[in-house]
Formats: C-alpha cells, sequence, structure tokens
C-alpha cells in the first residue's frame, strides 16, 4: 500500500510538469530558450543513462537477453510510429493543418503519459528507489517536452491559459496508467518484465530521436560544449542514483 501512494505521488507530480507554460508569464523568452537548451542536453544523458543503467538491468534480472532486447527494439519501433503518425511533438510547417493538428497533439500527448504512468506503476511495485529514480528520469524528459507542447497549442490558436488546462488535463491520464500499470503488474505476473524494455527502447528513441538533434541544432563552441556537459550530468545524475545503496 504504501508503495501505491509512492506511485500515486509520483504520477500526480508527473502531471503538474504540464503547468510549465506557466513560466512563459515570467520569464523572458531569451532565458527561457537558455533553460530549456541546457535542460535538453540534461535530459537527454538522463534518459540514455536511464534506459541502459537502470530500466534494461533491471529487466535482465528476471528474463533472457534475447527476450529484453526484443522489446527494446519494439518500445523503440512503438515510439517511431507514434511519433511519425500521431505528430504528438512538432508540426512540420506546410505539412499539417495547424487548427487540427492542436487536437491530434492532445490525442497523442495522452497516450503518451498514459504510457509514462504505466511505466511509473511497475516501478514502484519492484520497490520505491527504483520508482523515484524512473519518475525522475520521466520529470526530466517531460519538461522540455510539455513545454514544447504548450507551445504548439499556443501556435495552434489555443489562448495560453486555455493551453495550460488542456496540456493538465492530458497529462492526469499518466495518473490512470500508474494505477492501471500499479495493479496489472501485482496481478499479472511478468509484465513488469515486459513492460520495463519496452519504456527502455521509448527513452532511447526520444533521446536519440528527439533531443540530441536538438542540440545538433545549435551553432558555436561555447553553446557544444554546454550542451555536451549537461548530457555528461544527465548520465551522471542517472548513475549517482544507480550506485547509490537501497536499491
Amino acid at each position: 500500500m504504501v508503495n501505491f501512494i509512492w506511485a500515486i505521488g509520483a504520477s500526480i507530480t508527473v502531471s503538474l510538469i504540464s503547468l510549465i507554460g506557466i513560466f512563459t508569464f515570467i520569464f523572458k523568452e531569451k532565458l527561457l530558450s537558455i533553460i530549456l537548451f541546457i535542460l535538453i542536453g540534461f535530459s537527454a544523458g538522463a534518459l540514455i543513462a536511464g534506459a541502459f543503467l537502470h530500466l534494461i538491468p533491471e529487466a535482465l534480472e528476471n528474463s533472457s537477453n534475447n527476450f529484453v532486447f526484443t522489446f527494446v527494439i519494439m518500445g523503440f519501433v512503438f515510439f517511431f510510429i507514434m511519433e511519425r503518425y500521431f505528430h504528438w511533438r512538432h508540426c512540420h510547417e506546410g505539412v499539417c493543418d495547424i487548427h487540427a493538428f492542436t487536437y491530434l497533439n492532445l490525442i497523442g500527448d495522452s497516450i503518451h503519459n498514459f504510457t509514462d504512468g504505466l511505466v511509473i506503476g511497475v516501478s514502484f511495485l519492484i520497490n520505491v528507489k527504483f520508482g523515484i529514480i524512473t519518475s525522475l528520469v520521466i520529470i526530466l524528459h517531460e519538461i522540455p517536452q510539455e513545454l514544447g507542447d504548450f507551445g504548439v497549442l499556443v501556435y495552434g490558436g489555443f489562448t495560453k491559459l486555455k493551453a495550460l488546462y488542456f496540456n493538465f488535463i492530458t497529462a492526469l491520464t499518466c495518473v490512470l496508467g500508474t494505477i492501471i500499470g500499479y495493479l496489472v503488474s501485482e496481478n499479472i505476473k511478468g509484465f513488469s518484465v515486459f513492460l520495463m524494455p519496452l519504456a527502455a527502447g521509448g527513452f532511447i528513441y526520444i533521446a536519440a530521436c528527439d533531443l540530441v538533434p536538438e542540440l545538433h541544432k545549435q551553432p558555436g563552441l561555447k553553446k557544444s560544449i554546454s550542451s555536451l556537459l549537461a548530457f555528461l550530468c544527465g548520465i551522471g545524475f542517472i548513475l549517482l542514483a544507480r550506485i547509490l545503496p537501497g536499491h
């Protein structure tokens, strides 16, 4: 019961990240872009490390190598399909109808948040520390993503307040996913072993195909060094959490 309460608390925290658009009312655009750039680098490192040092090793402890890496690939492919056909992150100029896309973005974001919730629920069933590390990795990649989703909704015609509201509503599917993930994993043996490598594949996809390319778009030696340091700090953060006692 304690683990379940931790899981619900974590999923609510992740859902609250969707309100990060509030900072667009406070910070100047230039400062916000600098913060976001550093967060993208840190998040990319944390996602890569979370997959290879956290989720995959946990799955390998309870199953065969072939099984785990097959599902890592399946997770990568699943996230590729989601981004390709639901366009949950970016609207490519000249390709889609902006106003229609805002609703497609909300649908895709709901599915994505629900999946995050499943992973959180399963992680906390394993143990609290594993759940906390997983939740932190998810939070780190949610920050730049939710800020991007907020921008898409505003660009698509929503007012800032309406964009905040709908972004938060879709984020609450994370809580639903956590409840289902926890209960299903508790009652169906092997569900966590199935979900962990899928999540790892998704983390690798987001880092390698979405976040790292964004870092490469930034010119200049100073920004290159900053992005590399942020990336390494993200890896170091997860590595430190992994080796701390209690897991």
